[in-house]
């Protein structure tokens, strides 16, 4: 079973940048969207950015101007570049990756995680 690995979180004080990146254990073919969530304590999980397979993005409205998307195909990775990053921005962030099976199924994977604080 394939699996996404994570890396780029950790402790950065307000108004610090970091890079988070995700490639997958082994190869997924047929990738379409790829994409980073994250989830605060006491609270639901929610997208901060996908990028489909042709490289359009979406961001959420509390991370648009701060934080870019990307992608390298070659490599079926995503990253994750944060900057301005301020308290709020604490939570594990999850990347996803959405796989075509064929022209009408999807299988969807997750990594495990990668904690983000920011504090002074």
């Amino acid at each position: 079973q394939v699996q996404l690995v994570e890396s780029g979180g950790g402790l950065v004080q307000p108004g610090g940048s970091l890079r988070l990146s995700c490639a997958p254990s082994g190869i997924i073919f047929g990738i379409n969207a790829m994409g980073w969530f994250r989830q605060a304590p006491g609270k639901q999980r929610e997208l901060v950015a996908v990028i489909s397979s042709v490289g359009l993005t979406n961001y959420a409205d509390s991370v648009k101007g701060r934080f870019t998307i990307s992608r390298d195909n070659a490599k079926n990775s995503v990253y994750l570049q944060m900057n301005s990053l301020n308290p709020e921005d604490t939570a594990v962030y999850y990347c996803h990756v959405k796989q075509n099976i064929d022209s009408v199924r999807l299988r969807e994977y997750w990594g495990q995680g990668t904690q983000v604080t920011v504090s002074s």
